[in-house]
């Protein structure tokens, strides 16, 4: 039986224009060894530099005791933050979406074109391994907001996979400013879509799902407004 590695994944929202609200999908690229062509959310496994001193000193709205502890005090309180780090790491890397503040607590700006495209650049130096997420975020005077990434709930791959994942979800909602990549290195195509929508179309041939995304998508849809979702998870 494979050991199941940490991991985090960040379910993005936006509301809609009728009041309700969509998610963000994200299709693997076939050739990937996990659940790949499969629609999914933005996630992968933590690494130890997400709860190193020099990332953990760059984070703010949640303390490493909280963590500890809305995680079931199951993690050292460190790598229990590193979970939310990881959350806010993944969901940059995969869709360049950055939930992070400035020195004085200022939303990140990015419709200037010239810092998106520094910004698209120190990504894709993450991605492959040549920047280190906590570097980037010294480099550019940049902290990581915990409190934008809501915990959800938990779920371990079954034992019978041959890759698994013991992963924490989160819910976020779509900074003001922000667009998701339609595509990335591990994205063939993003897609904002309502939960119940995704549901519906799980058995069509080209839209493949499996749990636990069915099931993230099945307790959204549940919900019925914008509002009620935000009150109900204290968006931002």
């Amino acid at each position: 039986m494979a050991r199941a590695r940490y991991a985090s994944t960040v379910v993005l929202l936006r509301p809609d224009e009728d009041g309700s609200f969509e998610i963000l999908l994200t299709r693997r690229p076939p050739e990937m060894r996990f659940l790949g062509g499969f629609y999914v959310f933005p996630g992968g496994a933590i690494h130890k530099d997400d709860y190193s001193a020099q990332v953990l000193d760059r984070c703010r709205g949640l303390s490493e005791n909280d963590a500890q502890k809305i995680l079931g005090k199951r993690h050292e309180p460190e790598l229990a933050l590193g979970h939310w780090v990881a959350g806010i790491r993944e969901l940059f890397e995969e869709v360049g979406v950055l939930l992070c503040e400035t020195r004085s607590g200022e939303p990140i700006e990015l419709r200037d074109e010239t810092k998106k495209a520094k910004f698209e650049t120190k990504r894709q130096a993450i991605v492959t391994g040549k920047l280190r997420f906590g570097e980037f975020l010294e480099s550019e005077g940049l902290w990581c907001d915990l409190s934008r990434i809501i915990y959800f709930f938990h779920r371990v791959t079954p034992e019978f996979y041959p890759m698994r994942f013991d992963t924490r979800f989160y819910l976020a909602s779509l900074p003001a400013q922000q667009t998701p990549l339609s595509r990335s290195e591990e994205v063939t195509h993003s897609v904002w879509i309502k939960p119940a929508e995704a549901l519906s179309q799980v058995y069509e041939h080209d839209f493949p799902i499996l749990p636990p995304t069915t099931t993230v998508l099945e307790d959204l849809a549940e919900i019925d407004s914008w509002d009620e979702l935000s009150a109900r998870y204290r968006l931002r």
